[in-house]
């Protein structure tokens, strides 16, 4: 597996040296409040601090690149697919209807435009929290502060070995397709159609499914001979004990979460529409 462990990168900011299971706190925290809502006043001051705080992390821009632009890209198809099929489903949260695109068989208006800014700042504003995750934690010590919450601990490793087997089945996809395409096999737009490409695109997928089937069995009976699982407890190696600051963000998540809870019952129930 890979050495630095899963996209881990080293660092000394803050949230590197949070406790993980803090960092998983802060995360369902901010996915709750941020699907409580669907207003964009909200979003954008949420957005500006998740950012912030991406900043202070000091992940590199190059490691943060792909997953930045999947996300993007998931954005803008899923804002065309609700643009043509319901063209008008912001009228069914406002209550106006205000044309503006006509598309033929139907009229895109302005208040599904506004819907679609909003839904789209909503999921950009998890992006940033969870690249901080996925770039600050390293698996071992997530493992261990997994485990300190009371997660068995059998759970806890496995979630550690996912976390790190995702670069080794990237390098191992790019090492199978580099060697099939050296024997002929064409995944590129003068091999032929789309179709057909996609079609040489799956042969990839059983070696892959073998190679990944094998590294299991592999780091199974690495386990078994070690005695994995033998006793009840374990203890960790990387496990460390909960600061004062982790402290501290776990009860400001919870404050957080608190007055989330208290605004969308008392202030902000439905969908924020200014116009």
């Amino acid at each position: 597996m890979s050495k630095a462990g899963s996209l881990f990168v080293e660092g000394d900011s803050f949230f590197h040296r949070m406790d993980g299971a803090v960092k998983l706190i802060m995360l369902l925290t901010w996915t709750v409040v941020t699907f409580l809502f669907l207003d964009l006043r909200i979003f954008v001051v949420m957005l500006a601090g998740g950012v912030t705080m991406l900043l202070l992390s000091r992940i590199p821009v190059k490691r943060m690149a792909l997953l930045f632009w999947v996300l993007t890209i998931f954005t803008i198809i899923n804002s065309v697919f609700i643009l043509l099929i319901t063209p008008r489903f912001g009228s069914t949260l406002t209550g106006s209807n205000t044309p503006l695109i006509p598309i033929g068989y139907d009229t895109i208006n302005t208040e599904t435009l506004f819907y679609i800014l909003t839904l789209s700042l909503k999921y950009l504003t998890l992006l940033p929290i969870t690249l901080l995750f996925i770039f600050t934690t390293h698996p071992s010590r997530f493992a261990a502060s997994l485990n300190k919450l009371g997660v068995p601990y059998k759970l806890a490793y496995s979630v550690s070995i996912a976390f790190r087997y995702i670069p080794d089945l990237t390098q191992e996809f790019k090492n199978i397709l580099n060697a099939m395409q050296m024997r002929g096999l064409g995944i590129s737009r003068s091999d032929g159609s789309l179709l057909r490409r996609m079609r040489n695109l799956s042969l990839v997928v059983v070696p892959l499914l073998q190679s990944s089937l094998q590294h299991i069995e592999s780091v199974s009976d690495a386990m078994d001979l070690r005695g994995f699982g033998a006793r009840p407890k374990r203890t960790w190696y990387m496990g460390t004990p909960m600061s004062r600051s982790d402290k501290t963000v776990a009860l400001l998540c919870a404050l957080l979460l608190i007055l989330a809870i208290t605004v969308k019952v008392s202030f902000i129930k439905g969908f924020w529409y200014p116009f």
